[in-house]
């Protein structure tokens, strides 16, 4: 790799429309402890002129404004969503916002040698597109930059388990040689994939368009959410072998050198679990130390340290399980239990808990932003850091990425000096201060037909101006949407 390439920069953007769940679980009569410990505190919703299109385009002109990005320098803009409503344009389409904006505003568009990919895959759509910004960089000559942004909408069914899970949102990343805020050890990156079918999946033929061009597409996803769960967990696991064998290290020695670590999280206590499953894990493979420490673990649990070894050496099939229609079973039942044992214990708080907590209350407030989501606690994990004075220069940064289908990222980061100042243009909190709860029944309307009366209008970013309607020898745009910008 000719060049050090990395992370200089974050934007972010949600939506204004904020559902609160205290509230949310009074309407629908579900428990607010549990919902608050497993979930958060809300969730964000897109309004009726909103699309992830110009969520995404809202996130990356806050990125070219606070870090005051040279648009000309911009070689690589690529979007990572599991949200299109186009199949055939993405990241340009942000393209033409952030030109119109920046034109609006007398500066110069984005270089018109500007690359413009889209991505997908699940919920790594963005950690993908993330890894081709800076592969691109890696051997680009020029000065440039590239911005990755990863947008989503997360919906589901009222009445789902899904439903307190919902958010939407955009995060976007600038990319630079030589970075400011988080250097990457690309060459190591760790990759698993495998193909489970059933865990989560959005079959277009399930979907309908509510009404007609009122620019509301309903994406409800299929999904099983134990087998969901075990399918995020096992391909994490072999990501993060693949990362620290890459490296040459033990996955336990990497694990205590970590100053930080942000893994996907669909809710907030999924991340918890995976890295706690990890970490006992790495305790396996980590010498006559890590043996005594996982023996310890066992036999407070009341569990056979040799049936817990044996059971982690085993390579499960998690297909089998839907095959067999056994799907709501463990892979690995015997270290699952393990790790409800182990998150009550010292080491956990120590080892795994501290390591994950920055950064974690401010995700509890945007809800499930699929591709966004480990983008987004990174940011806010950064700027969390540097409002407390905790210092993270040159310490390792964990983040793995994942996407249902499945497959998982597993990037080692480390943290440059100066982050700092430049962790402070993220301005996370801020994004999150512009919002109108809403009622229920406002919720209502706007997840059923979206729209709802009373709703606040945008006072900032893109929203769709208009949607055409035209199919005509002269001119044919049907469905095409049409955006403006908001000052």
């Amino acid at each position: 790799m000719k060049h050090q390439v990395g992370i200089s920069g974050f934007g972010i953007y949600v939506p204004p429309y904020r559902v609160d769940l205290e509230e949310w679980c009074d309407w629908t009569n579900n428990p607010w402890d549990k919902t608050h410990a497993v979930v958060g505190n809300s969730f964000r919703m897109r309004g009726p002129a909103q699309s992830v299109y110009t969520i995404a385009a809202s996130a990356v002109l806050r990125l070219i404004e606070n870090y005051a990005i040279d648009p000309s320098r911009i070689g690589f803009l690529g979007l990572g969503t599991e949200s299109s409503t186009d199949n055939s344009a993405g990241a340009v389409i942000v393209k033409g916002m952030i030109d119109d904006a920046l034109r609006a505003k007398g500066l110069p568009p984005v270089s018109r040698n500007c690359e413009v990919p889209e991505v997908k895959h699940a919920c790594l759509g963005g950690i993908y597109a993330l890894k081709h910004g800076l592969r691109y960089l890696a051997i680009e000559e020029e000065d440039k930059c590239a911005i990755v942004v990863s947008a989503d909408i997360a919906e589901y069914a009222r009445g789902s388990s899904g439903e307190p899970t919902q958010g939407a949102g955009a995060v976007a990343m600038l990319l630079e040689k030589n970075p400011t805020l988080l250097a990457v050890d690309l060459k190591n990156i760790g990759s698993a994939s495998s193909y489970r079918v059933a865990d989560f999946r959005k079959p277009v033929l399930r979907n309908i368009i509510r009404g007609k061009l009122n620019c509301h597409f309903q994406d409800l996803p299929v999904f099983n959410g134990k087998y969901s769960t075990t399918c995020y967990i096992d391909e994490t696991l072999h990501a993060l072998e693949n990362m620290t064998t890459r490296m040459g290290t033990t996955a336990a020695e990497y694990f205590r050198s970590l100053g930080a670590a942000f893994m996907h999280r669909p809710y907030h206590r999924m991340p918890e679990t995976s890295l706690a499953m990890s970490y006992l894990f790495a305790l396996s493979n980590d010498g006559i130390n890590g043996r005594t420490e996982l023996n310890a673990h066992c036999a407070r649990s009341g569990l056979d340290v040799e049936a817990v070894l044996a059971e982690m050496k085993s390579t499960p099939d998690v297909l089998d399980l839907l095959r067999s229609g056994n799907i709501e079973a463990d892979a690995y039942p015997l270290t699952i239990e393990l790790s409800r044992k182990f998150r009550k214990s010292p080491e956990f708080i120590e080892l795994v808990a501290t390591k994950m907590s920055l950064g974690a209350e401010m995700m509890k407030d945007i809800g499930n932003v699929y591709c966004a989501a480990l983008p987004a606690w990174i940011a806010a994990g950064l700027e969390e850091a540097a409002e407390t004075n905790r210092d993270l220069t040159n310490k390792n940064i964990l983040a793995v990425g994942y996407g249902s289908g499945d497959a998982a990222e597993a990037i080692p980061m480390r943290v440059v000096e100066g982050w700092a100042a430049e962790a402070r243009k993220i301005e996370f909190r801020q994004a999150l201060t512009n919002y109108q709860n809403l009622s229920k029944a406002q919720y209502e309307m706007l997840h059923d037909t979206g729209d709802a009366q009373g709703l606040d209008k945008p006072t900032q970013g893109f929203v769709i101006e208009s949607v055409g309607t035209n199919s005509t020898a002269q001119l044919n745009d049907e469905g095409i949407e049409y955006y403006s910008f908001v000052q």
